[in-house]
This record gives C-alpha cells, structure tokens and sequence, in this order.
C-alpha cells in the first residue's frame, strides 16, 4: 500500500507540475505578443521628431506617450522575466522529478513532454531577449536623435555668451550616457553568457542520464541496431527491385 501510494504522489505531482508549465507558457505567450505589439507601436513614434516650434500642445503630447510607452515597456519586460523566471524553475523541478524516478526507468513519453517543456522555455527566452534588444536599440537611438535636436535648438536660441561651455558640459553629459549604455550592453552580454552556460550544463546532465539508461539496456541497444540493419536491407531490396522494373521498361520502350 505504501508504494502504490508514493507512485500515486509522484503522479500527482507530475500532473501539477505540467499544468504549472502549461499556465505559465499560456501567461508568456500572451506577454510576448503584447510585447511585440508594444515594440512595434514604439517603432511608429519617431514622427515627433520635428515638431512645429509654434504650437506648444504638439511638443508636449508625444513626450508625454514616449514617456508613458517606456513605462510599459520597462513594467512589462519586468513580468515576462518574473514568468520565465517561474517557468524555468518549474522546470528544473520536472528534471528533478525524472532524476527521482531514474531507478524506475522513466518512460519515452515522460522523457518527450520534459524536453517539450524545455524547447518552449528556451524559444520564449529567445523571442523575448530579441525583442528586447529591438526595443531597447530603438530606445537608444530616439534618445540620440532627440539629444541631438535638442542641442541644435539650444544652439540656435542661446544669447552666445556661455555657448562653448554649454556644449562642453553637454558633451560631457553625451559621453557619461554612452558609457552607461555600453555598461548596459556588456550586462546583458554577461547575463546571456551565463543563461547559456546553465542551459548547457543542464542538457549534459540530461545526456548523461540518457547514456547511462542506454547503458543499463544493452539488449535494447542490440534489438535497435537489427531493426536499423533490417531496414537498410529492405531498402537496398526495394531499391533493386525498383531499379530492375526501370531496366525492363527502359528495354521494352526501346525495343
């Protein structure tokens, strides 16, 4: 009784654990479109560029939607990361559940729908980076562009007595700002480095769980191999037979 009982807890958990995955990948999917979309609407902005000087209304509106744009790009990239955050630690628990249950062989189908889970996860963190860095590169360049016409008008509209100091101080504010963005660069660089070394250290658990489960069924091995070599051969029969029906009718086409 105390078996069946465990086995029927590990099942439970399993199926909890899936529809966790589920939920979550439903959350991230419906996020990354918003997302998407939110990218896109962002891309659309830059007509603001030139403004009429006389009309006072048209300078203030879209400063105040780039503002409210990058407000939800900022809380909205925030929760994607908390979701995915969620979902890969779901899944550390779906491999850590296949490890519990090594000694009881786990099967092929268990095996599949944990490296589904997986792919899913990883396409969602790649969609979701590369969004972010279209994002984020668009940012940066409205914020140029914008600090570049704002140094033209201040340019033209100051009296001339304290111009070159104004422009050293603004430049100076020009190189901090670039040092701070390459900053920002080099952190996520890192963080992907890192992203990508967890990932690869955890498919090569998995590899050397599935290389020992090959190790453990030599049988198996063997009965895998006769079925590949019987293949091949009834494959070179087929192909010889179709390649004589061709012969003969080459021959009796010619005759």
């Amino acid at each position: 009784m105390t078996l069946m009982s465990n086995m029927a807890d590990m099942g439970n958990l399993w199926e909890d654990l899936r529809k966790q995955a589920r939920q979550l990948e439903n959350e991230i999917d419906l996020k990354l479109v918003s997302f998407s979309k939110l990218g896109t609407s962002y891309s659309s902005q830059r007509d603001y560029e030139s403004p009429p000087a006389s009309d006072e209304k048209s300078d203030t509106a879209p400063l105040l939607n780039k503002t409210n744009s990058e407000h939800m790009f900022d809380t909205m990239a925030m929760e994607i990361k908390q979701l995915l955050a969620k979902l890969s630690g779901v899944n550390e628990r779906m491999v850590e559940y296949t490890q519990n249950i090594s000694m009881s062989s786990p099967s092929a189908a268990l095996l599949h729908t944990l490296q589904r889970h997986r792919d899913i996860l990883q396409d969602y963190t790649h969609e979701f980076q590369k969004t972010e860095a279209n994002i984020t590169s668009l940012r940066e360049r409205e914020d140029l562009l914008g600090s570049v016409h704002r140094d033209i008008n201040a340019y033209k509209n100051s009296s001339g007595l304290n111009r070159r100091t104004d422009l050293y101080l603004k430049e100076n504010d020009h190189i901090r700002n670039s040092e701070r963005l390459i900053d920002d660069q080099i952190s996520i660089a890192i963080a992907t480095k890192e992203n990508l070394s967890s990932q690869k250290k955890l498919l090569g658990t998995i590899t050397q769980k599935m290389n020992s489960l090959a190790n453990r069924f030599p049988l198996l091995n063997s009965l895998m191999q006769r079925i590949n070599l019987r293949k091949r051969r009834d494959s070179i029969i087929l192909g010889g037979v179709i390649a004589v029906c061709v012969i003969l009718l080459l021959l009796y086409a010619f005759h």
